[in-house]
C-alpha cells in the first residue's frame, strides 16, 4: 500500500519550484549597486554630490556616528543609503537623493 503523501511531496515540490520561479521572473527589477569608482566618476563629474556632504547633512540632523553607506541606481535615480548610530544608541538608516541631496526617508533599526 503506497503512502498517498508520499506520491503527493514531489509533486508538491515541484509545484512551488515553478511557483518560486514565475514569482521571480515577475517581481520588480532591484536597484543596481554602484561600486566605489563610478561613484567616485559620478562625483567628480558633479552628477552626484560627494557621500562627505550627505554625511554632514545627516549628522547635525542626527548627531552621533557614521557607520555605512552604499550607491544605488534604482528607477533613474541615484540613491544613497546610509547607516548612522546616534548619541541615543538608536540606529538609522537614511535614504538622500544623491543628485539634489534631498532626505528621502528615515527608518530606526530595531
Amino acid at each position: 500500500m503506497t503512502d498517498r503523501y508520499s506520491v503527493l511531496k514531489p509533486a508538491a515540490l515541484c509545484g512551488w519550484l515553478c511557483f518560486g520561479l514565475l514569482f521571480g521572473w515577475m517581481a520588480p527589477a532591484a536597484a543596481d549597486d554602484v561600486d566605489h569608482d563610478e561613484a567616485l566618476e559620478l562625483a567628480e563629474r558633479g552628477v552626484i554630490l560627494p557621500l562627505q556632504t550627505l554625511i554632514a547633512d545627516a549628522l547635525e540632523r542626527y548627531p552621533g556616528r557614521f557607520l555605512e553607506a552604499e550607491l544605488e541606481h534604482d528607477d533613474g535615480r541615484y540613491i544613497y543609503e546610509m547607516e548612522i548610530v546616534t548619541r541615543d544608541r538608536r540606529v538609522l538608516d537614511l535614504e538622500y537623493d544623491a543628485v539634489t541631496g534631498a532626505l528621502l526617508d528615515v527608518d530606526e533599526d530595531d
